[in-house]
């Protein structure tokens, strides 16, 4: 599949999963408005009722109380009209001794009784003065209408006074707080609210007269408030406040079924995602091994030529009589094994880092005689670009227990790329040197090439990871070669780093642990 159609598929396929995120998003939030919306309503027309409660409760308490002073007053008038000749006054007293004699208690008891009235209940008047059945009739409902406008002008009285007299007391006179409570919960409940609630009371100078015992000032600043009496004048005004501390969860509560789908929706972008890399990651896997069969094809071609040309050689019977010229094919021939050799371990390598894991073989290598062996097999191939090796092997105690084909490796990878990233107008100067420190084997090549810049220098490490080099468009390579070299190096408890200035150079120090301390 081509790079743009697997591009173009990975883009259609990102935006309709972050479409489909989006809309699921814009839902969620949409329900949690609405659900908002409708909690606001319910608590605004729970308000209003409490508020119409309270101001009935108040209307109830002025006409019980004028009514029962109508009433207090009316009795006392009658009492007063009863002539002191229809009262009886009948005197008893009351002694309680021992048995010895002796007085406990003394005491006189007075009750007062009218007299019996000495006319009749009802009586038949035969004289013509008395009243006919018409007019007593009208008699009773001029008793009726005069009770009514007594009733009117007492409700009269008591809404005067409810609006002149009733805004000027305090509010702890006017509302009864338990009964206040009582209507909040019920009035909630009414309207399919069943939230545990916190409310207060503020009078009309701003002053709190009254919160509920459970009240927690947290969320307050979201409290929902209600004039108690709504015909008050504004400045004489009582508020109440109700807040829910668990308001959010309640509203969270009821989009909560959304969530899941949201979360796989997440982890089916996290997935896609993911599998574009893998796929975009083997794409250039896949390129980069058909390059590489291409450029190993090629240079297989030159060692087996030179290796093939010298086997014909040593069969001219004038070789075989001139010591020199065979030891000079036979050196040929040695030079194109190694070079194949190092070719195939190429291809190892390439393996390797598909498996993730390294086969190593451990032994006792003296590292100043394998750095040796390695400058003397390298110093054709610098000597072919007009360079030249200093070596300064000064390690006392060279001893490591390591593998000697990965180590060879390393130290021809480091050598390889210093001849790779020389500098075209200058000869090439390798250095290597060998020292011991802290009980390990240090390790140094250094060379005089176009050199790394520092934000560069601590990706030269990565897989696949190759530092731009301008206008070199001849230097090939997969970014695997530092890789494996860091590889092997950690796989034997080592470590390595580098040091570079721009157009200056670059030095890799590797530091193995000595046998002794293995």
């Amino acid at each position: 599949m081509k790079k743009s159609t697997i591009w173009i598929l990975g883009i259609v396929m990102g935006l309709s999963f972050l479409s489909l995120l989006y809309l699921q998003v814009s839902y969620i939030e949409e329900m949690m408005k609405t659900r908002k919306e409708q909690f606001d309503s319910a608590v605004r027309n729970s308000l209003d009722q409490v508020s119409k409660d309270v101001e009935y409760a108040e209307t109830r308490r002025w006409l019980i109380e004028d009514i029962s002073e109508a009433e207090r007053k009316a009795l006392i008038a009658n009492n007063a009209s009863i002539q002191q000749d229809n009262l009886i006054q009948q005197t008893q007293r009351f002694t309680v001794k021992s048995k010895d004699g002796k007085v406990y208690s003394d005491f006189e008891l007075k009750v007062m009784t009218t007299k019996p009235s000495e006319l009749p209940k009802a009586m038949i008047s035969p004289y013509r003065g008395t009243k006919t059945i018409p007019e007593t009739s009208r008699s009773l409902v001029e008793a009726i209408k005069n009770r009514y406008m007594y009733q009117r002008a007492l409700l009269d009285e008591v809404a005067w006074q409810m609006i002149y007299r009733g805004s000027d007391k305090s509010i702890g006179d006017r509302v009864r707080f338990k009964e206040l409570d009582d209507y909040l919960k019920s009035s909630l409940y009414n309207n399919s609210i069943d939230l545990p609630y916190h409310f207060t009371v503020i009078d009309k100078d701003g002053r709190e007269v009254y919160r509920c015992a459970d009240y927690e000032a947290k969320g307050s600043e979201d409290a929902y408030q209600q004039a108690l009496f709504k015909n008050d004048p504004p400045a004489k005004m009582s508020i109440l406040k109700v807040h829910f501390p668990g308001k959010k969860d309640y509203i969270f509560d009821s989009i909560s079924f959304m969530i899941p789908s949201l979360i796989f929706t997440l982890v089916l972008l996290v997935t896609f995602i993911f599998t574009i890399y893998i796929v975009f990651r083997q794409k250039k896997l896949t390129e980069m091994k058909n390059d590489f069969i291409n450029n190993m094809t090629h240079e297989f071609k030159t060692p087996i030529s030179t290796i093939s040309l010298a086997a014909q050689m040593l069969k001219d019977p004038a070789v075989g009589k001139s010591p020199q010229m065979f030891q000079h094919i036979s050196g040929v021939i040695n030079d194109e094994t190694k070079r194949l050799r190092f070719q195939v371990e190429k291809v190892l390598q390439m393996s390797m880092f598909e498996r993730q894991k390294a086969t190593l073989k451990m032994k006792e290598i003296d590292a100043n005689e394998l750095i040796s062996g390695v400058i003397n097999t390298f110093a054709l191939k610098v000597e072919r670009y007009n360079g030249k090796i200093t070596s300064n092997l000064e390690a006392t105690d060279p001893v490591i227990f390591a593998d000697e084909m990965h180590i060879t490796n390393v130290i021809f990878n480091l050598m390889d790329n210093a001849v790779k990233y020389k500098k075209p107008e200058e000869d090439l100067e390798l250095k290597v040197r060998t020292w011991n420190e802290s009980g390990k084997l240090m390790i140094s090549i250094q060379d005089n090439g176009i050199g790394i810049k520092k934000e560069n220098l601590k990706k030269i490490f990565e897989k696949f990871y190759r530092v731009h080099t301008g206008n070199l468009h001849d230097v090939k390579g997969f970014g695997l070669g530092l890789a494996y070299v860091r590889k092997i190096i950690l796989d034997h408890k080592g470590t390595i780093r580098a040091e570079s200035d721009l157009n200056v150079g670059t030095k890799f120090i590797i530091a193995l642990p000595l046998l002794k301390n293995n």
